[in-house]
């Protein structure tokens, strides 16, 4: 379906140049001079490769309707991702790639919604925010104030973050999986 570039988002797929693209990240500049576009980031959904384009606000864009479904991961095969679908227990191999940065927070048994195009997979969305430990976090330095300085973290399943200075190594922290940044402190 037809849409107007203006109306783009993170996650969407559209059809450009005859080949599939998810896009990753837009941004809407309005120069002093000129009429306002739009940059906009995406990914080629079968050779992996990124791009860069510009549309006009005024320009029409394909795009591609999805399906959601929701998969539980399994493992890690070499480049892909065996996925299980949990009403018929079928197995389903997705390309890691389609995580990109996030592949980091991807746990066994984690419920993942996969978006599908004729039964193609296009994208994957991870749960908004996972629980992990911390395995090293930077000794607190006197004077630094709660409220304003975060130290250097990083998490059990290796990725880094910053924390309070409260954190220290061994406890178990909420973390948003779209950019790894710090939550609070988990409960129980």
């Amino acid at each position: 379906m037809k849409q107007q570039a203006n109306q783009m988002r993170p996650g969407q797929v559209i059809e450009y140049e005859g080949r599939r693209w998810t896009v990753l990240k837009i941004a809407i500049i309005t120069p002093g001079k000129g009429g306002a576009f739009i940059q906009v980031e995406m990914r080629d959904i079968k050779t992996g490769t990124k791009k860069d384009d510009r549309w006009r606000t005024a320009d029409t864009v394909e795009r591609l309707t999805t399906e959601d479904k929701e998969f539980t991961y399994s493992y890690a095969d070499g480049d892909n991702l065996v996925l299980m679908d949990p009403e018929t227990f079928e197995q389903t191999i997705v390309p890691s790639a389609i995580l990109g940065d996030r592949m980091a927070f991807l746990e066994e048994n984690m419920t993942v919604t996969v978006r599908l195009i004729e039964g193609d997979p296009v994208g994957m969305e991870l749960p908004a925010q996972v629980t992990l430990t911390v395995a090293e976090a930077d000794p607190v330095v006197k004077g630094q104030t709660a409220s304003s300085s975060y130290k250097p973290a990083v998490l059990s399943n290796g990725a880094k973050t910053l924390v309070p200075p409260f954190i220290t190594a061994g406890e178990r922290i909420v973390v948003k999986t779209e950019d790894g940044s710090y939550v609070e402190r988990a409960k129980g």
